[in-house]
């Protein structure tokens, strides 16, 4: 769904940082130097390491899927030959070993299950900066929520898979969104659709404000909650949680001497757009609202917000005052 028209005036602070140079973080997980993703075809229990080889290397190997690649974790099956195989990718076979053919069964392979628990390796991330080294049986878990594991796309009007670190997120939305730039921490937005009532896939990401050395995606959208449409702003703070609780931000709407204000902390855009909608962690209008918003007229939506982000000064200790989102 298009929105008929929009007007965008940012206030200019003389924060015109340039886009920095980047890497796309897409193929990170096959990097050729990375342990974790290193190939073999045969994978057999009772393989004898060669003396020239890291140990620690040739089981690592062992514990990857001869289909997916991808490190195994309990329960790990193997054929009468001793091939093995994670439990994802024997459905996908057929109970078929890829490697012999052979019927694969319900064979257990738990002296490599018994071999990963003694093991540890350094996170996947290292080549980003993490520097932890884990249980293997933990890696998994700590590196769903590594700190240095790359950012998916925060872009909210598709399903986008692309990942990478916050610079080249940035020229992706520019570049592969078309979504507006603007330096400054004030900005004045004015939306105009001439059916209010058409609110079906109505997500947008209007822009992404570059201020304090950091980038923040402004979101617009109507949806319905409880049966009834209501249009929603708020922003999102492109990089971790702890940083965007440095920042604050308000949002204010209004027409015929009325007006909503919000204020709140942008959430880092680790929380999916989704998550942050289905909070209601924004400025939220009623459709009813919005129409007298927009001088009572029942035919066209017009909504004018406006808003400033600030960052919040720390207290003697060091750490940032935090007070409660605000809806009035």
């Amino acid at each position: 769904m298009d929105i008929d028209n929009i007007e965008c005036v940012s206030t200019s602070d003389g924060l015109d940082d340039e886009i920095p140079y980047h890497h796309n973080l897409n193929h990170l997980n096959h990097h050729p130097n990375n342990p974790q993703f290193s190939s073999s075809k045969t994978h057999n229990v009772n393989v004898v390491v060669p003396s020239r080889l890291n140990p620690i290397t040739s089981v690592h190997d062992l514990l990857e899927c001869p289909v997916c690649t991808n490190s195994m974790y309990p329960p790990i099956h193997q054929c009468h030959n001793g091939h093995t195989i994670c439990s994802t990718c024997k459905t996908r076979v057929h109970n078929r070993c890829p490697t012999c053919r052979q019927e694969l069964g319900d064979i257990r392979c738990l002296a490599l299950e018994k071999v990963a628990e003694s093991l540890e390796f350094p996170c996947k991330y290292t080549s980003l900066g993490c520097l932890g080294i884990f249980p293997y049986y933990s890696k998994l878990k700590h590196e769903a929520i590594c700190n240095f594991r790359p950012y998916s796309c925060p872009y909210a009007g598709s399903e986008c898979s692309v990942e990478g670190d916050i610079a080249y997120l940035v020229s992706h939305l520019r570049d592969d969104h078309k979504v507006d730039m603007h330096s400054g921490y004030t900005f004045n937005h004015r939306y105009v659709k001439s059916n209010p009532r058409e609110v079906e896939n109505a997500t947008w990401m209007l822009t992404v404000f570059n201020c304090y050395g950091q980038y923040f995606c402004l979101h617009f959208e109507a949806f319905q909650l409880s049966m009834a449409p209501v249009y929603m702003a708020f922003l999102r703070f492109m990089g971790d949680e702890n940083d965007a609780r440095n920042y604050r931000y308000s949002l204010e709407v209004g027409g015929n001497g009325r007006k909503l204000i919000w204020e709140g902390t942008p959430r880092s855009i680790r929380d999916g757009h989704r998550k942050v909608r289905d909070s209601h962690d924004g400025l939220i209008i009623q459709r009813n609202m919005a129409l007298f918003f927009s001088g009572g007229e029942k035919k066209e939506l017009k909504l004018r917000v406006t808003g400033r982000i600030w960052k919040e000064p720390p207290n003697s200790d060091g750490s940032n005052a935090y007070i409660p989102n605000l809806c009035s």
